[in-house]
């Protein structure tokens, strides 16, 4: 066999096997990016701000307007702005293909439902005095993407879900 074919062919195995070597890579690097978005997912709900906020929009009725919400919450608005803070770093997040909605939704899908529809008055009133209708756009838009989502397929509890799990 001649030597330009021999070489050829290490050279067609090289490339192949970088090729190979390179997807390997890209995979590793896509879980450790998953991975770190969950547990940077974890650290945004565990301050007190935000659990307060999601205490404090389960106990608010539905159909409030925003003055009635300020004057029910007074200096509480505080928690449920950084609530709205980081729904809406999340909406752009995923909007952007950074995260994956599915693991937002594994973590945040039932308060995200709730406030959309209990702080919907709040954002309408608040873009219209202010006459900007970006106010908390991203916060909407995930809204509106995970109740989509649950209407076509319903949030089943990971406890009924995974019921039979085994590790």
């Amino acid at each position: 066999m001649p030597i330009t074919t021999i070489l050829s062919m290490f050279s067609t195995t090289a490339i192949v096997a970088s090729v190979i070597f390179g997807a390997v890579q890209l995979r590793q690097l896509k879980k450790q990016r998953a991975r770190e978005s969950a547990l940077q997912l974890v650290q945004s709900a565990r301050t007190p701000e935000f659990l307060n906020a999601v205490n404090i929009v389960f106990d608010l009725p539905e159909n409030l307007s925003r003055k009635e919400i300020e004057e029910r919450l007074g200096n509480k608005m505080t928690s449920v702005y950084v609530m709205f803070g980081t729904f809406e770093s999340l909406g752009i997040l995923i909007f952007r293909r950074e995260i994956e909605i599915q693991l937002v939704e594994d973590f945040f899908s039932g308060i995200i439902i709730l406030a959309g529809r209990k702080l919907k008055n709040y954002l309408d009133e608040v873009r219209k005095t202010s006459n900007r209708q970006t106010y908390y756009e991203w916060f909407q838009w995930l809204y509106e993407q995970v109740e989509k989502r649950e209407s076509k397929t319903p949030a089943v509890p990971a406890y009924i879900t995974y019921r039979d799990w085994k590790n």
